[in-house]
């Protein structure tokens, strides 16, 4: 009979890139404080990452060794599991958008759930609690350009939209100035008025 920790492993490995281990999720390989256990010793000897607590990913594996999942699909695996919202930060959104041409050195995002750090491997994550109105337009494109904007703050946001007008197609302002109402004042009142003037 195969060992729980060798069970828990050929399981991990067999699921997508990214996708969160957690103990009640494998309660039909063990008992609940068995899988925790191996879990945890799996973690210790180095055959899974420990995100955070509870939370544990199983690293790729290449011919050119093993690394951490892709941070972007551990995010979203992480968000399905734990049933939060979690979005790009704003000045990633900015630079993606190409508003700014500085790349951000660390990955950091915004969360509905509470701040915390955690880690992939050597990567440090940063997830930072945010007001409902950044986490507005979550999947959707114009949600990025809300977030930038946002980021970019009220004296540069007028020149930033000036520019995504001409990058980015008008429905997106369009669908902007339907949540405006969620927005501070200020970006409402931007975004309104770049609607206005199509």
């Amino acid at each position: 009979m195969k060992h729980l920790t060798e069970t828990i492993m050929e399981h991990a490995e067999g699921l997508p890139e990214g996708t969160p281990l957690v103990a009640k999720d494998l309660t039909h390989l063990g008992t609940r404080t068995g899988v925790n256990q191996a879990l945890a010793r799996l973690a210790k000897r180095g055959r899974l990452l420990r995100a955070e607590r509870g939370i544990y990913f199983c690293p790729v594996k290449s011919r050119f060794g093993t690394y951490p999942p892709s941070v972007i699909r551990a995010i979203k695996g992480l968000a399905e599991e734990r049933g939060e919202t979690i979005v790009q930060h704003g000045a990633a959104a900015a630079n993606a958008l190409g508003l700014i041409t500085q790349v951000p050195m660390r990955y950091s995002f915004l969360t509905s759930g509470r701040s915390r750090n955690i880690m992939l491997g050597n990567q440090l994550v940063k997830l930072r609690h945010a007001p409902s109105w950044q986490l507005v337009l979550a999947d959707h494109p114009a949600g990025q350009v809300v977030r930038a904007l946002a980021w970019l703050g009220p004296e540069e946001s007028n020149e930033a939209i000036r520019t995504l007008k001409k990058k980015i197609p008008s429905e997106a302002f369009d669908i902007m100035a339907e949540v405006a109402h969620h927005l501070p004042s200020w970006l409402a009142r931007n975004i309104t008025r770049a609607v206005d003037h199509v």
